[in-house]
């Protein structure tokens, strides 16, 4: 199984694109801290994971996230090759995004820590958005069910 759950801040500004087909892609990537501190330096530690998401959310992230909100991204690891510059081989490593959550307010971005945790408390939840699998057909990925269907 395939399953990556994150949390963390957005360490820039997501970057929009479209495919030559005209499907949007947001790329960002989030710094997140590791549970325990390095034992030797007492220094905390931080792992740093690009982003992906397609579609609507990426439109979606696009319009609200900007660098330092802090998000909880729910997908899987892709993995792809290039060539550098110098012809070597190189693998890197893409979180494909399948659900993103808002967890800090939008005017949190950029702020000071003091404003920082204020919007995280602010009443008004984050949305949460999830992307429809490629699959999913035009209405919404919802199925029309006779009640006579239903199991119970």
């Amino acid at each position: 199984m395939n399953k990556v759950y994150l949390i963390g801040n957005l360490t820039r500004d997501p970057e929009m694109r479209s495919t030559s087909t005209g499907i949007p892609v947001c790329n960002f990537s989030i710094a997140v801290n590791r549970r325990f501190r390095n034992a030797q330096t007492g220094q905390q530690e931080t792992d740093f994971f690009n982003i992906v998401a397609w579609r609507q959310l990426a439109e979606l992230c696009g319009r609200y996230l900007a660098k330092g909100r802090k998000v909880a991204v729910f997908g899987s690891i892709q993995t792809r090759t290039y060539e550098a510059q110098d012809g070597s081989k190189r693998s890197a490593f893409d979180i494909v995004a399948d659900e993103v959550e808002f967890l800090s307010a939008a005017n949190a971005a950029g702020g000071s820590s003091s404003d920082y945790h204020a919007a995280v408390s602010s009443p008004a939840p984050a949305p949460r958005m999830q992307q429809a699998p490629s699959y999913a057909p035009a209405d919404n990925g919802f199925t029309q069910v006779d009640d006579d269907e239903l199991p119970f």
